[in-house]
């Protein structure tokens, strides 16, 4: 298995059209981010990988309409749901399967596991076990590019349950008042761990945290990635031409349970 697109932005004809290749671009990225997925599934429950292990099912347009409204220079983190982001990136399958199976020849050497994938030659800074640990991280990434003059921005991950964490309150605060160019997704499935938006905040529209902070923000149909390029390119813009993050929140939704611990049902499909 391989995957070697190269990664740039992709060129829109029209408002609502993308150029053909794009399309292609997309599908090949998602098939192999659910074929994957689907093969270290079947692995986890012949007991063949071990450790925690989360699955990216229904979600892929999330990271596949990133990948194509930003550049190969970019910098990327997410959390521990981070097996889709190098594949797209161009990641070797062979090489992210070899780290489920904690081989030397695995991507983090066999010493990460499915939770803790780096890929330095994508630009892909993991992977994150501790959940809203990346926030920070991500704007110390952004931070550097700004330092360093290098017109790159850093995208940041996180999922709802992640926005309780009080360093992203902290992270914003900085983002914004140094006009760090990162880009914020909150990849929302309505659930976190399996408990409701609802049960746990009072803001369920989660963009509009980004608003206390006069932070651009705005929710995506995380579904289509059509809405989601158009939505990265609009941030990207902002962020290297020096006017700070986005927060953007992706409406989306996951095919499987939180963890293989809690597999979840598809429902039947004829």
């Amino acid at each position: 298995m391989k995957n070697t697109k190269e990664n740039s932005p992709a060129k829109v004809n029209s408002a609502s059209a993308f150029p053909k290749d794009t399309y292609l671009r997309w599908y090949e990225m998602i098939q192999l981010m659910r074929k994957f997925e689907e093969k270290t599934g079947q692995l986890y429950g012949q007991q063949k990988i071990k450790g925690f292990c989360h699955l990216y099912i229904g979600q892929e347009a999330c990271a596949a309409g990133a990948i194509t409204a930003l550049t190969k220079d970019d910098k990327w983190i997410t959390a521990y749901r981070c097996h889709a982001h190098p594949l797209g990136l161009g990641t070797s399958p062979n090489a992210i399967m070899a780290e489920m199976f904690a081989k030397a020849t695995g991507v983090s050497k066999g010493k990460g596991g499915s939770m803790h994938l780096f890929d330095k030659a994508v630009n892909f800074a993991g992977g994150h076990g501790i959940v809203g640990a990346q926030i920070p991280i991500g704007a110390g990434l952004a931070f550097a590019e700004k330092y360093n003059k290098t017109g790159n921005l850093c995208i940041t991950y996180m999922g709802d349950g992640a926005v309780r964490q009080g360093a992203l309150h902290e992270t914003f605060n900085m983002a914004m008042t140094w006009k760090l160019p990162v880009i914020f997704v909150i990849e929302n499935n309505g659930y976190a761990m399996g408990t409701s938006v609802e049960r746990t905040s009072n803001v369920t529209e989660l963009y509009k945290i980004g608003l206390g902070y006069d932070m651009p923000s705005e929710p995506v149909n995380a579904m289509r990635c059509e809405d989601v390029h158009e939505a990265l390119a609009r941030a990207a813009e902002r962020a290297r031409a020096g006017e700070g993050p986005t927060l953007l929140e992706f409406r989306t939704y996951r095919y499987k349970g939180h963890s293989m611990s809690d597999p979840g049902e598809v429902p039947h499909q004829r």
